[in-house]
């Protein structure tokens, strides 16, 4: 079996990834300098693209676990897709570096003077200090990085000889693996978003970033098979009946991120409390609120709609219409949950502002993260032709 991807595809991939990453290399350098005259817009829009970009990743890993654990011919196509991005996570550890040299920039209790003179961050600052954190945060990436290590290895094991033993190391380490992620994604979105506003709280913080995510790698790795799907080895493997699998699971996954976002919403405002109702009227005031209506048409009616009817799913076109759509609005959804933490720092109380390092930061994180990825992503064979469910997926293709 050949190491990576045919020469035909590799080159494709090269002329998307060398532009990507020379976009984010200049965009970064651009930041750089934007860090000097505003440093704290700098940390607040990377923060924001940071945090995107390691979600996406951070789906991927959920995903391949889930497949791994489950089986079934649907996440066969996409398997390596999702692969190549678990293998990006040393690189987001690297990236996470100027979040940790921003911290009084960006977290107010990070900043002495302001818990001096707040006791609600008195109270919290047995878990809220600064080394604390920064634990924390080395503990989530190397526990992430360590499954992603296994997942691939293991992977990359299988590919050179088909092995029962292998399949169940991977279900046995998949079904662990679920349960830390969970965790450590619940506890990650707590210690770099929510504590942005250290007196608002929510139960399913978490788990709303965890569906964001899954959604988020779903969408992306679907229309990258579209993309690559007319080019050896998956022009000869994939077919209608795989797109339907993926379009149905995105429709599942588009419901349930609405369904978290819109229990947590409700929760909130029937509680009418003090401490928490002003989160969501900093979202919905001044301009914000417009994205917030945004997100309900294009992040779920749209997408609903779309993917609902089994003829949609079967269309490659639409499908992938659909999940870069999808993408976008997570984007944007993103930026609804990080920047309105800020606005009234620079804009009142209510009123929408974004910097152009808003755009800028997440643009070179981006294009250094795609980079990346594309280069992974060419270093192995696009079809695990090993995987236990390989032949049920060949199969259920053909029909």
């Amino acid at each position: 079996m050949n190491a990576s991807v045919p020469g035909a595809l590799a080159a494709s991939i090269d002329r998307v990834r060398r532009p990507a990453l020379a976009a984010g290399v200049v965009a970064l350098a651009a930041c750089a300098l934007g860090a000097f005259a505003a440093p704290a817009a700098f940390f607040r829009g990377y923060l924001f693209g940071f945090v995107f970009f390691a979600g996406l990743a951070l789906g991927c890993m959920a995903i391949v676990m889930l497949h791994s654990l489950t089986g079934g011919a649907w996440g066969v196509p996409i398997r390596r897709l999702l692969e190549a991005g678990t293998r990006t996570l040393p690189l987001l550890a690297v990236l996470f570096l100027p979040i940790a040299l921003g911290l009084r920039h960006l977290y107010p209790w990070a900043r002495p003077e302001a818990v001096a003179g707040d006791p609600l961050l008195q109270a919290k600052h047995a878990y809220l200090n600064v080394p604390f954190f920064l634990g924390r945060s080395v503990v989530y990436f190397a526990v992430w990085i360590g499954f992603s290590y296994y997942l691939n290895r293991w992977s990359l094991e299988q590919d050179r000889g088909a092995s029962p033993a292998i399949a169940r190391r991977l279900q046995l380490l998949s079904a662990g693996g679920l349960v830390v992620y969970g965790l450590t994604v619940t506890f990650a979105s707590i210690d770099w978003v929510m504590s942005l506003e250290p007196h608002w709280f929510s139960t399913m913080y978490g788990v709303l970033y965890i569906a964001g995510q899954a959604l988020n790698a779903l969408a992306f790795v679907t229309a990258a098979l579209v993309l690559l799907s007319g080019q050896e080895p998956l022009a000869g493997f994939v077919r209608s009946s795989h797109y339907h699998d993926l379009g149905k699971l995105m429709l599942a996954f588009v419901m349930f991120w609405a369904y978290i976002a819109f229990s947590q919403y409700l929760i909130i405002w029937a509680g009418n409390l003090p401490e928490e109702i002003p989160w969501y009227l900093r979202r919905l005031h001044g301009g914000w609120g417009w994205i917030g209506v945004a997100l309900i048409a294009l992040h779920f009616a749209l997408p609903f709609l779309l993917l609902l009817p089994e003829g949609a799913n079967r269309n490659p076109r639409i499908l992938a219409g659909v999940a870069a759509l999808v993408v976008l609005m997570r984007f944007v959804d993103v930026f609804w949950l990080v920047r309105p933490a800020f606005a009234h720092a620079v804009s009142g109380p209510e009123g929408f502002h974004a910097h152009w390092l808003d755009l800028a930061a997440p643009a070179g994180i981006g294009g250094v993260w795609l980079a990346a990825y594309l280069w992974q992503l060419k270093r192995r064979p696009l079809l695990p032709v090993n995987d236990p469910e390989y032949l049920e997926a060949a199969a259920h293709g053909s029909h």
